[in-house]
C-alpha cells in the first residue's frame, strides 16, 4: 500500500461556523467517495483557510463526519491581494493502492478555477 497526497477545496458563501461544518464536510465526503476511501485509509489531513475565515477550525467537521483517531491541523493561508475569498483548503495523506495518477482530487463549486489542472 503507498502513501498518497489528495488536494481539494471549496469557497464558502459566508463565514459561519455551520456553513463550514457543511461545506467542509461534502469536500470531505467527495473526497473520500470519489477515491474509494474510509476513514482508516487517511494518515493526517491538513486544512488551510483564507484569512477572512475565522467563525470555526474545518477541521471540526472532520470530527463531525466521525474522523475521530486521524491526525488533523489547521493553518491560514498566505494572505495574497486578488486570491480567492472564503476558500478551505485540504491535503490528505491517505493509504492507496490506486498509482498518482488515479487519485481524484476534488474542488467543489467556484474553488474549481484554484485548480484547473487538477480538479475533477
Amino acid at each position: 500500500m503507498a502513501v498518497r497526497a489528495v488536494r481539494g477545496a471549496v469557497q464558502l458563501e459566508r463565514d459561519e461556523a455551520g456553513h463550514m461544518d457543511e461545506q467542509v464536510g461534502a469536500l470531505l465526503t467527495e473526497i473520500l467517495e470519489r477515491n474509494g476511501l474510509a476513514a482508516d485509509d487517511l494518515i493526517s489531513i491538513w486544512f488551510t483557510a483564507t484569512p477572512d475565515l475565522h467563525s470555526d477550525f474545518p477541521a471540526a467537521a472532520a470530527r463531525k463526519l466521525g474522523i475521530v483517531d486521524v491526525p488533523l491541523i489547521c493553518a491560514q493561508e498566505l494572505d495574497i491581494e486578488g486570491a480567492m475569498p472564503r476558500v478551505v483548503r485540504v491535503l490528505a495523506h491517505i493509504e492507496s493502492d490506486r498509482p498518482r495518477a488515479g487519485i481524484a482530487h476534488v474542488y467543489l463549486g467556484a474553488a474549481a478555477a484554484l485548480r484547473k489542472d487538477i480538479a475533477q
